[in-house]
């Protein structure tokens, strides 16, 4: 007889969306997808064929996850700070993304360094949905359905050499258009990092939409980095460069306030914010706050730790 032991992952029966609830909401998203327009990532130099959403692979075995956050507020309540510091402005300033032309240079201790042409490394029927939990440093949590595909295959195709013992992201840098980075907030242009072991792993993922459709521009458009069990700043958006280093690269909230914001920036409520607790946490659209889950739930990262000191390397 097997057994299946509950993770903290897991989700209660009382927090679980009914499921023929859920199948109307996925036989929506397939229906109102097909109107959809294809993603144009605009890359001149390789073809700008893009990504058509209403393709993406569906699979309506998927286990459920908790109730979704609302599209609406997904899309409204965002940290962006490259189109503004308060939560409505990435909405608000979304427009002055352009996304119409896109590369991202992929460069650094790999065999086969080159442009990331995104229509032939993500074809529609790879993407897949995957319900996630978004926890904010902030203390507010969402649950967002993103369209996407794992991380680590994509890098498999770049030939990583030993050497590469990190992965290092770097965001679009426009000051001309974008009003964060006209002011100094921090060192543009935004970057983040993960251990290559982090990166590989299954639940890592870029995101090229959400709710059945293509990424918002104030989410990240037209491709961003989702890390579940990190804080939600470490899934930077807007990539335009993936590096390959052997050192551990600078991030840039890590460079801004080290005391603050640690490399790994797990999810642990047993470590504290110098200026909150993380040990709660409020749903958006909920009042109460409900107990802060180690690696924000997803316990299966766990090994990607063992034997280091989660309170120092924070």
């Amino acid at each position: 007889m097997l057994i299946k032991s509950k993770k903290s992952s897991d989700i209660s029966e009382s927090e679980v969306t009914d499921y023929q609830i859920y199948l109307r909401r996925r036989e929506f998203i397939k229906k109102a997808s097909t109107t959809a327009a294809a993603l144009s990532f605009g890359l001149p130099a390789i073809g700008s064929a893009g990504i058509n959403v209403s393709q993406y692979k569906k699979d309506l075995n998927n286990p459920l996850s908790d109730e979704l956050t609302e599209e609406y507020k997904i899309t409204s309540y965002n940290n962006f700070y490259e189109l503004g510091t308060q939560k409505h402005e990435p909405k608000a300033n979304a427009h002055l993304l352009k996304t119409e032309t896109w590369a991202i240079n992929v460069e650094g201790e790999c065999e086969k360094p080159g442009v990331l042409a995104i229509e032939d490394f993500i074809k529609p029927h790879q993407i897949e949905e995957r319900i996630y939990r978004l926890r904010c440093v902030e203390t507010w949590s969402m649950i967002v359905p993103w369209l996407g595909i794992e991380l680590g295959p994509v890098l498999k195709k770049f030939q990583p050499t030993s050497k590469a013992k990190y992965v290092e992201f770097t965001t679009i840098l426009d000051p001309d258009n974008l009003p964060g980075q006209k002011r100094s907030i921090l060192d543009w242009p935004y970057q983040e990092g993960l251990r290559i072991d982090e990166a590989m792993h299954p639940l890592t993922i870029l995101a090229v939409g959400l709710y059945g459709k293509e990424l918002p521009n104030q989410n990240g458009a037209p491709l961003r980095l989702i890390v579940p069990w990190k804080y939600g700043f470490k899934s930077i958006k807007s990539i335009v460069k993936i590096r390959f280093t052997e050192q551990q690269p600078d991030t840039s909230w890590n460079v801004s306030a080290p005391k603050e914001y640690g490399f790994y920036s797990n999810v642990n409520p047993n470590v504290d914010h110098p200026r909150w607790s993380q040990a709660r946490e409020r749903r958006i659209g909920e009042l109460r706050k409900r107990k802060t889950l180690m690696f924000n739930g997803y316990e299966e990262v766990a090994s990607l730790y063992r034997g280091i000191d989660l309170a120092k390397q924070f």
